[in-house]
């Protein structure tokens, strides 16, 4: 897990002044405290996607000419 305090160094968006993001790294995943074995159980050898990806934000680009 890692914290981000500020969000404009991370260029994450800030709807308040005390606004900070935290993220689960590896396999790992936050559980709500409420009904911890459900989510748990749900959640567990599941893929969850929590952002945009590098694949997704690059478009490939080329210029072609013509001998």
């Amino acid at each position: 897990m890692f914290e981000v305090k500020n969000p404009l160094e991370a260029y994450l968006p800030r709807t308040n002044v005390s606004q900070t993001f935290v993220f689960a790294k590896e396999d790992k995943f936050f559980a709500y405290p409420n009904n911890f074995h459900y989510y748990v159980n749900y959640y567990r050898n599941t893929f969850q996607h929590g952002g945009i990806s590098l694949e997704e934000m690059i478009i490939p680009f080329v210029v072609l000419s013509s001998k």
